[in-house]
């Protein structure tokens, strides 16, 4: 191994002493295709460490101030001592789902039932234990998707990552109630690395919500990798709720494959958090294929949100859109890199890109960079960015009617943010998330202890005083 002191970052080498001191024991034991990738990736790192401003996807977003931390890994498994429900409750009102946990960064459950299979033959557990009781299935998907290491984060996911969560649903199956994934960080000052898979096989169905939380107010770093396989004519939607505190940060990396015929929907909402950076990189890989990614992110104080989303037309006659509005008050910081990409030959594609933001403040700020790569002739491409206040014309119209200032306010933003939030297509889902929506356009939901989705009265919603319905 390369000298560790050769590293500009405390973090970086501290990295690198703990895979010397642990690798060897992990060879033991991980699945030789995890132990290669992992390998791997420790290669990268030694070479390249940690992203910074001067790369053109890192450049509007600076966390050196994190490589400087003195961050631990969290590497031990947790016995389960208490149920789910008393360390954390995430719940939807009137909206059953199927629970899964992962605590600070491990499978939380009864050894028993770290790995179940349904009488349908749909798998769901822990992914350390898949890598033991379904070798074949890790052989030929895990790492097949995300591919090799493009930055030092996507690294270090790779080598020390330990555990996640595991889903197979077999060829035409659908699976009836929605599965919650939720991922708690509750050990101060953590670097957790967590990597999930979930596989789509032919003409199945899953809908899957993915919820990161904080139940304090220690600083922590999740760094996760999410690979979704989806198979011929298989449709998967995808929620994706981040409700952290001020002082973590979270960074998220989806890959997804899609096949012929099969759909995908992503709806990804950011309302709270220090620095949360979400990627998706979407490939078209068969004819048919149609993807809607949506998001949605509402920030103040000095948070700041980094969007990076890159659609792959890889062949002809596929469909995608992408629609991300943000509202950024106080001296919030927001970034949007969308990329949507033909590739040669692919023809009769249909895409569409939108990013629009408000700005409340002038202290706020936000960067978008729409872009289209085509390399293709018979298309139908379109892409744009807005960024701007609150329409005035719009708000003196209300306020003619009788509407007071804060409310007409809070109507017109309420109004923008629901164009996401409307495209939810679970109704108890979409309601708790449009009280969430109201409650943080208040200003509330930046105090809150818990996820709002867990209301301590959930027979007294967050509402406006005026019948939105009636407007």
């Amino acid at each position: 191994m390369e000298e560790i002191t050769q590293l500009k970052y405390p973090l970086e080498k501290f990295l690198l002493q703990y895979y010397e001191t642990n690798a060897q024991a992990w060879d033991l034991t991980d699945h030789p295709k995890v132990a290669g990738l992992r390998h791997e990736a420790i290669k990268y790192f030694k070479s390249h460490g940690f992203p910074n401003n001067r790369m053109e996807k890192w450049r509007s977003t600076d966390l050196e101030g994190i490589y400087e931390t003195s961050l631990s890994i969290f590497d031990e498994d947790i016995p389960f001592e208490k149920e789910i429900s008393e360390i954390f409750l995430c719940e939807v009102h009137g909206f059953n789902t199927q629970v899964i946990s992962l605590l600070n960064g491990r499978y939380y459950s009864p050894e028993a039932q770290r790995l179940t299979v349904s009488e349908e033959g749909v798998i769901v557990g822990s992914l350390a234990k898949a890598f033991e009781a379904y070798p074949e299935l890790i052989e030929k998907y895990y790492g097949e998707i995300s591919g090799p290491p493009e930055d030092g984060f996507k690294a270090i996911n790779a080598a020390f990552s330990r555990d996640g969560a595991f889903v197979f649903v077999p060829d035409g199956v659908e699976v009836k109630n929605t599965l919650q994934l939720i991922k708690i960080l509750d050990q101060p000052n953590s670097l957790v690395n967590t990597r999930n898979l979930i596989v789509l096989g032919r003409n199945s169905k899953l809908t899957f919500l993915l919820c990161d939380d904080s139940i304090n107010h220690h600083e922590g770093f999740t760094n996760t990798v999410n690979e979704f396989y989806l198979h011929e004519n298989a449709e998967l939607e995808l929620y994706k709720l981040q409700n952290l505190n001020d002082e973590s940060v979270l960074l998220n990396q989806s890959y997804v494959h899609q096949d012929a015929n099969s759909r995908l929907k992503i709806n990804n909402l950011t309302l709270n958090g220090g620095m949360v950076r979400t990627e998706i990189t979407n490939h078209l890989n068969g004819e048919g294929a149609e993807s809607e990614i949506y998001g949605l992110y509402l920030l103040d104080k000095e948070q700041h949100t980094d969007n990076q989303v890159y659609v792959n037309h890889n062949v002809p006659h596929c469909n995608s859109t992408q629609l991300f509005k943000g509202i950024l008050d106080d001296k919030a910081t927001g970034v949007f890199n969308g990329l949507i990409h033909v590739a040669r030959g692919a023809q009769k594609t249909n895409a569409f890109q939108r990013n629009s933001n408000i700005l409340l403040k002038t202290s706020a700020h936000i960067d978008t960079q729409p872009q289209l790569e085509i390399y293709a002739d018979d298309v139908k491409c379109s892409h744009g960015a807005t960024v701007g206040q609150l329409d005035y014309e719009a708000l003196f119209y209300l306020m003619q009617r009788g509407i007071p200032y804060v409310d007409a306010r809070m109507l017109l933003l309420f109004a923008f943010a629901d164009d996401v939030i409307s495209k939810i297509s679970i109704k108890a889902l979409r309601i708790s998330l449009q009280d969430m929506v109201k409650r943080r356009i208040r200003g509330e939901l930046s105090i809150c202890d818990r996820c709002v989705l867990h209301c301590s009265h959930p027979e007294q919603p967050i509402v406006f005083d005026i019948d939105l319905s009636k407007i």
